[in-house]
């Protein structure tokens, strides 16, 4: 009779244990999850929806900062003129132009992103023109845009001293 209490000991912390997802199998739901909420590239030059789209895409590399992530938006009306008389690109592209002068310090990530991708490979081809070789060694630059754009920016990002990470909008 001592065995029945034992096999019945046995039985339940078999349907106990059959009821448990093992780490991979939660990851595998996650990942599935994740994949099912995919933002898709906006269609329209919505500044809300490009945000949304871009902060998606930024934080899948996020594992490569040790430091901060540094965004930059370049809004689809990019040459509206601001209350001190600069366009919104003229803005931005003095923003960029300086830090990059400044250096970036290692372990940082500056992300660059817009719906217009031309615009904003022309902002980063002239912030990074000037770059000194070491100017961002040991950060990154992640460009979002489109292939033709990051053909002609990423020799300056590397020459800076920075790895280069390129996401494609298609």
């Amino acid at each position: 009779m001592t065995r029945y209490p034992f096999a019945l000991l046995l039985l339940a912390a078999v349907f106990a244990l059959s009821g448990c997802e093992t780490p991979e199998d939660e990851a595998s739901t996650d990942k599935k999850a994740a994949t099912a909420a995919q933002l898709p590239v906006p269609t329209t030059s919505d500044d809300n929806l490009w945000k949304a789209y871009l902060g998606q895409e930024i934080s899948k590399h996020t594992g490569v900062v040790t430091d901060r992530v540094i965004s930059y938006y370049l809004p689809a009306d990019n040459a509206t003129v601001e209350a001190d008389g600069r366009s919104k690109y003229d803005r931005l592209s003095e923003g960029v132009t300086a830090a990059v002068s400044r250096t970036v310090l290692p372990g940082n990530l500056l992300a660059f992103g817009s719906p217009d991708s031309a615009r904003m490979a022309d902002l980063i081809t002239s912030a990074f023109s000037g770059a000194k070789p070491d100017a961002l060694k040991g950060s990154h630059v992640l460009f979002i845009g489109k292939a033709e754009d990051s053909a002609r920016i990423k020799a300056l990002v590397e020459g800076s001293g920075a790895k280069y990470i390129f996401v494609e909008v298609k």
